[in-house]
């Protein structure tokens, strides 16, 4: 597995060690422990999964009071992710990154709370997963 902060610091891009064969292939999506050592310590209490058709913009979407860390991944499809930092007095306020997520590259974004989060979808359609780690709560979205 590589891990790879990007230009903000505490989103990081997650490039799962692939194992493939004739048959398919196989990854961890997710390891407690291990994703840990690179401080991913969330605890996961709600698991999403989204399907859009292409040019649909999802976001930006955030919860205050009840911030969101996320770890998301494209199961099909493609899509371009961004995070925004949004917390008041971060010295990187207002500013963004953004990184391709594909069934093909099988990449990992993980999003700290603080963030607000959406992506627009590049193919026919994409699949989107995220784990989340406080619940949906429509009366503090934003």
């Amino acid at each position: 597995m590589r891990i790879t902060e990007t230009k903000l610091p505490g989103t990081l891009v997650i490039e799962p060690r692939i194992f493939s064969d004739n048959r398919g292939f196989f990854f961890e999506s997710y390891h407690r422990e291990r994703y840990g050592q690179y401080g991913i310590k969330n605890e996961f209490l709600q698991d999403n999964l989204s399907c859009s058709i292409k040019n649909t913009l999802r976001g930006l979407h955030y919860q205050q009071p009840h911030s969101q860390a996320k770890l998301v991944q494209v199961l099909s499809g493609e899509v371009f992710d961004v995070a925004v930092d949004i917390r008041a007095g971060s010295p990187t306020f207002g500013k963004w990154t953004g990184i391709m997520l594909s069934a093909e590259n099988k990449k990992q974004f993980y999003i700290p709370r603080g963030f607000a989060h959406g992506f627009c979808v590049l193919s026919d359609a994409a699949i989107f997963s995220y784990k989340c780690d406080d619940i949906y709560f429509p009366d503090c979205e934003g």
